[in-house]
């Protein structure tokens, strides 16, 4: 028997009654992470995603995207998304046939375990701990707001989980999505070159990162702590761990308080 190639058991096939121009037109990866953007601007994606890590992780299958564009789920002539609020005001509301059309879609070809997330101001955090969640499942269902928002009805009955990025407010969910999606795929196993470069990064333990430093020791008559010049890993450790807590004390009273309680449990 021949020896199977690379890539020989990670193509699945599933049958569709979706329109081929509605689905991503490379095959499914059996093992990939997999992102899913419900958007009215596909050509915004990947974006920056496809420069860098993720972009080379993305074309060597560790994880894959795909688009789902809500005007295509339009009504009549103009394919309309959205309408006025009901009880007045306003700016317009994606309406809910039209979106759940979308999801509905969506859904059919994505794992059952992976979130339906949608991307708005009034919803949770973002975090950290958020993103190495994401990670550990098999993807994600992201739906990218417009407009004033998304009707209720669809939010309750998928059972909708609201991120948010920051106490502001954007045009749209598009840039809040590549940003989740940047977080969570450098943490999918691969996707980094040394994956303990994430065990000391910001976030990770509940403080910020410690300064960092390079070549040359000596720049501009600033030179670089002792400390780290001294070969004396244990010290280094201290040292860092101090400058941590400071910068964290400092900047963020809310993560030191957490981290803080933390501690005393």
């Amino acid at each position: 028997m021949s020896t199977p190639t690379k890539s020989h058991g990670r193509k699945t096939i599933r049958p569709s009654l979706t329109p081929r121009d509605l689905m991503e037109p490379a095959p499914d990866l059996a093992r990939a992470w997999r992102a899913q953007v419900i958007t009215l601007f596909p050509d915004a994606f990947p974006g920056i995603l496809g420069m860098s890590l993720t972009g080379k992780a993305l074309k060597d299958g560790l994880w894959q995207l795909q688009t789902v564009p809500l005007r295509s789920f339009g009504e009549g002539k103009h394919r309309n998304v959205d309408d006025t609020p009901t009880g007045g005001g306003a700016g317009m509301v994606l309406r809910p046939d039209v979106m759940a059309a979308a999801i509905e879609t969506a859904r059919a070809t994505q794992n059952r375990a992976a979130p339906l997330i949608y991307l708005s101001p009034r919803g949770r955090p973002f975090t950290q701990g958020m993103a190495r969640d994401l990670a550990q499942r098999p993807g994600a269902t992201l739906i990218c707001g417009r407009f004033e928002g998304l009707d209720q009805r669809v939010i309750d009955r998928y059972d909708i989980t609201e991120v948010s990025m920051g106490d502001y407010v954007l045009t749209g969910g598009e840039l809040p999505a590549q940003v989740l999606l940047d977080a969570t795929v450098r943490l999918l196993p691969g996707v980094l070159g040394n994956a303990e470069s994430t065990e000391e990064e910001s976030f990770s333990h509940g403080l910020l990162e410690h300064p960092q430093y390079t070549r040359p020791s000596d720049w501009a008559g600033e030179k670089v702590p002792e400390v780290l010049l001294s070969g004396n890993h244990g010290e280094i450790a201290k040292w860092r761990r101090a400058q941590a807590e400071a910068l964290t004390r400092d900047r963020r009273p809310d993560l030191w308080e957490a981290f803080q309680a933390r501690k005393n449990d």
